[in-house]
């Protein structure tokens, strides 16, 4: 792959170094980045986002403004509550016909809201949706994108031998596939959070699990109990924020969005208990949530 145009990263993430380590993989590229944790009061925090660029070989940035400075196409892949506020910072700074490809997990309107920041400013708004966890696929994830410069946008994605499919419509398509898609796979890790729970409570887990396999056969609970449950203990804070997007475009579509809200409210819980996923077996992820959920007078802590 030959070094062609200058990229910038803004936020540097999970996403951000799994795409570079696969864009690594095949080639030299010029690659800037900057993260909001370099301007953190704390100096190991700071510290170790630099060991990060360093670790990836990515010239990191001290200001979003140096980042951006000669950019051909920007990926934002910052957390989705600070997805808009991204966009609206790097406006002033972008590169007349630079490519913003928005890769965060926000509202359809929200993404709205931060295409006229970069339109205006002279940019090319891409919305994009990412749809499925970056490992293993790192910079081969599938993407989906929408809006007017799908095209431009598919043609420079295609040079970094990316995964991407163009879905018809304005900014705001794809992200709504990905937010409402949100509401069954990020759903059922909740479900399976509260069903699971609850079956371990009352000793009845086994029976619950081995009924749902027979009535749904392949489906194989116990090994998707053990896997949502890992998710949400690794990610459960940036997917309740992901899912709060999920409840303003369900309340954009004038529908009722109770299933989401309690959705939002499990992965926080889940994810801010700060429980290390451990063995592949849900009854021990079960057993660990529990210990942790409960309070010194054996009863369920569901304050938020």
């Amino acid at each position: 792959m030959q070094e062609e145009f200058q990229i910038a990263l803004i936020g540097f993430g999970e996403a951000a170094m799994a795409f570079v380590k696969g864009w690594r993989e095949s080639g030299e590229l010029s690659l800037r980045a900057f993260d909001i944790k370099t301007q953190d009061a704390e100096a190991a925090v700071i510290s170790a986002k630099r060991k990060d660029y360093a670790s990836f070989n990515v010239e990191g940035k001290e200001c979003l403004q140096e980042a951006l400075k000669g950019a051909s196409i920007v990926f934002s892949l910052v957390t989705a509550d600070q997805a808009h506020a991204a966009a609206s910072a790097a406006a002033p700074y972008i590169e007349e016909g630079c490519l913003f490809l928005d890769c965060n997990s926000c509202a359809p309107g929200t993404k709205k809201r931060s295409a006229k920041y970069i339109e205006e400013a002279g940019g090319r708004y891409v919305d994009v949706a990412v749809m499925s966890p970056v490992y293993p696929k790192l910079h081969k994830t599938p993407f989906l994108i929408s809006g007017s410069h799908t095209q431009g946008a598919k043609a420079m994605l295609n040079k970094l031998q990316m995964d991407v499919r163009i879905i018809d419509g304005d900014v705001g398509s794809a992200s709504s596939v990905k937010m409402i898609r949100s509401i069954m796979m990020k759903g059922l890790e909740a479900l399976f959070a509260e069903c699971v729970l609850a079956g371990r409570e009352a000793d009845v887990d086994e029976e619950v699990l081995d009924s749902l396999d027979a009535t749904y056969p392949g489906f194989n609970f116990k090994h998707r109990a053990a896997y949502s449950f890992e998710r949400m203990m690794m990610h459960g804070k940036r997917r309740s924020e992901e899912m709060k997007e999920v409840v303003l475009t369900i309340e954009d579509l004038g529908l009722p969005n109770e299933m989401a809200q309690a959705t939002v409210q499990w992965q926080s819980r889940v994810g801010s208990l700060g429980i290390s996923a451990g063995k592949e077996n849900y009854k021990c992820r079960a057993d660990a949530l529990l210990r942790r959920l409960k309070n010194k007078r054996g009863e369920v802590e569901w304050e938020e």
